[in-house]
């Protein structure tokens, strides 16, 4: 981001803890609990988002669960088809809870959903690590302009925006503040 861009702070800290508590009861909601539900954040900030969401559920819903057997990762950087045409980040581990994924509903995490095919690439990852029975989309932030059929199941924010506009989210695990901006 460059310093002389016009930025906007779209949500704040707060906005952003809202989001995902609603999300959070959203995704307990429609699936009748969370015992079957498992959480995979997208690297870098799908991680965790996954996480925060995955804390909340905890706590609504009590049990003797853990984080680490309700949230994991999946990295799809190797399965996506634009490898060639923009730079790429290092590679992540793929962490699957320890119960697996059989017979579970998958919630993919991620923070921006924009094109659609870093979902499409999560999606071919995830047919690598397991058969879930469902998979579902938590985003942060859905910015339009889908170039696949994808939607998202859960959305903190609907943020039109123009293919020219950048939307950049900040987390405080990786960037020591939260928050989400366009500029």
């Amino acid at each position: 981001m460059t310093s002389g861009a016009p930025r906007t702070v779209v949500l704040t800290e707060s906005d952003i803890s809202r989001a995902l508590t609603r999300i959070a009861h959203e995704i307990v909601e429609r699936n009748k609990g969370a015992d079957n539900v498992v959480l995979l954040g997208i690297p870098t900030r799908g991680a965790p988002l996954a996480t925060r969401i995955g804390t909340r559920i905890l706590a609504a819903e009590g049990g003797d669960r853990t984080i680490d057997e309700l949230v994991g990762t999946v990295d799809p950087t190797m399965y996506r088809d634009d490898l060639r045409r923009q730079p790429t980040r290092g590679l992540e581990p793929t962490r699957i809870p320890t119960a697996g994924l059989e017979d579970s509903v998958v919630v993919l995490v991620d923070d921006v959903l924009y094109s659609g095919r870093t979902v499409r690439a999560a999606l071919d990852a995830l047919s690598d690590v397991g058969r879930p029975r469902a998979v579902q989309l938590a985003v942060l932030v859905d910015r339009g302009h889908r170039e696949l059929p994808i939607r998202a199941d859960y959305i903190g924010k609907n943020l039109p925006t123009s293919r020219s506009e950048r939307v950049s989210v900040r987390l405080a695990e990786l960037d020591d503040a939260d928050e989400v901006v366009l500029s």
